[in-house]
């Protein structure tokens, strides 16, 4: 249950050069970048509630491991995909709708911070949130 709280963003790793691969235009980019994300998460055995709460917009998703499910990222994209539990860590296997290319996320705690960590095409990006 160590995901469970709120978790605000702290600082970004790369995510400008990660949202530019996931062909996300510069003016969002630029916006995304200090979009004062903050995540709600509630885990109730192997189901998960997560509120997304941000500059452009709020959105609460619920989720069980293993079972894929229809998502909209902030930008648009629609993807496809599950989140599974390995170890202390929830890994995002998502396919994107519109070219069937993988984007891979994982979120664990380190230290006292949620880092939520994403892969596509090559390109890595972390964003670090710190608990409410």
């Amino acid at each position: 249950m160590a995901f469970n709280g709120t978790w605000k963003t702290e600082r970004n790793d790369n995510y400008d050069k990660f949202m530019e691969q996931m062909g996300i235009n510069v003016m969002k980019r630029k916006l995304a970048s200090h979009d004062n994300l903050k995540l709600t998460i509630h885990q109730d055995g192997d189901k998960f509630t997560v509120k997304e709460s941000s500059t452009f917009r709020t959105k609460e998703i619920e989720f069980t491991l293993g079972v894929a499910f229809d998502y909209v990222l902030a930008d648009g994209t629609e993807v496809n995909g599950s989140w599974v539990c390995e170890g202390n860590k929830l890994v995002g296997k998502f396919i994107r709708k519109d070219n069937n290319k993988e984007l891979l996320t994982t979120r664990e705690i380190v230290g006292d911070e949620l880092v939520q960590a994403y892969s596509y095409e090559g390109v890595d990006a972390k964003r670090f949130f710190k608990k409410e």
